[in-house]
């Protein structure tokens, strides 16, 4: 029994390991140096080149399938909220009616009463009975619920906070709440508030991360002395001794020359596109923007 024990753990333990394709970042690093090294005045393709370090950043921190990172954790800051907005009706009988939302990485729940209804009309008070959070915490893989007992009335402009005991990978909040009688319909908002991810310190990639942070933040001012030298550094930072792999050849009909004096921002233009688009044509654009390196390497 010991020994199917462990070999569930090990099995666990194996499932949550990630591999960071550090080859391949570092490709990618050598190419927004390129890119940098040739664009002039407005040709930097600032979008292509944000996805990219955005993908880097994700693989860099060991993003996992279910959401959670082996080198980045999520704390309880704001990153972004996600609101929905109800209408709840009076009921015969004075049952509560059920509001849900659903989120990710949530660790709060805002339960807010609009100062109007509409543009002029105020808005009605509403009796809150309760309100129930399930979620599967980070780190594990069991649901948790957690009811939060309210029974209060709330008045125009007024707001509630609820704190989780714990940041939930997937969240869903339901608030139970009902419209008195004689006052009519009143407006509800739910916010659920989604924590914000902090690079681990002790990361063997923490250097990296840091130079790609930078290479976002170049991308917005257009420096491209300062995004040269910030690529250059994320690409010593993750030592690669080793040659890159080769490339898989493009597909028939994707392959298209460049030469010296040829439109590179137009091409760039057309990976773009093609990074858009289906699984197969992200490949192709991938395909054609690692021949585009190897040729200005000429």
């Amino acid at each position: 029994m010991r020994l199917v024990i462990l070999m569930f753990a090990a099995t666990a333990a194996l499932a949550q390991q990630v591999q960071v394709p550090v080859a391949r970042i570092a490709d990618d690093a050598k190419v927004i140096d390129r890119i940098a090294e040739v664009s002039k005045g407005n040709e930097l393709p600032k979008d292509l080149l944000r996805r990219i370090i955005y993908e880097d950043i994700e693989l860099l921190r060991g993003r996992r399938a279910d959401g959670t990172y082996a080198y980045a954790s999520y704390e309880r800051m704001e990153a972004s909220r996600v609101s929905e907005s109800f209408s709840v009706q009076p009921s015969s009988d004075d049952r509560t009616t059920k509001l849900e939302i659903h989120g990710e990485f949530g660790y709060r729940l805002t339960i807010g009463l609009p100062q109007r209804r509409m543009l002029v009309t105020k808005n009605r008070p509403l009796w809150v009975e309760n309100a129930e959070v399930e979620y599967i915490p980070q780190g594990s893989a069991e649901p948790k619920r957690v009811n939060f007992p309210i029974k209060a009335m709330m008045e125009a402009g007024e707001t509630r906070n609820i704190d989780f005991p714990d940041i939930g990978r997937q969240v869903t909040a339901r608030v139970f709440a009902r419209a008195q009688k004689d006052s009519g319909y009143g407006n509800l908002v739910l916010t659920m508030i989604q924590a914000k991810v902090f690079d681990n310190p002790d990361s063997p990639f923490a250097d990296a991360v840091t130079s790609a942070k930078s290479i976002q933040r170049n991308l917005d001012t257009v420096d491209t002395a300062s995004l040269r030298a910030t690529a250059q550094r994320m690409l010593a930072s993750l030592h690669v001794q080793s040659p890159l792999p080769a490339v898989a050849p493009v597909p028939s009909g994707a392959t298209v020359e460049v030469s010296a004096g040829s439109d590179v921002y137009g091409e760039l233009q057309a990976i773009e596109d093609l990074l858009t688009g289906t699984d197969a044509e992200r490949r192709t654009g991938l395909d054609r923007l690692h021949q585009l390196v190897r040729r200005l390497r000429r």
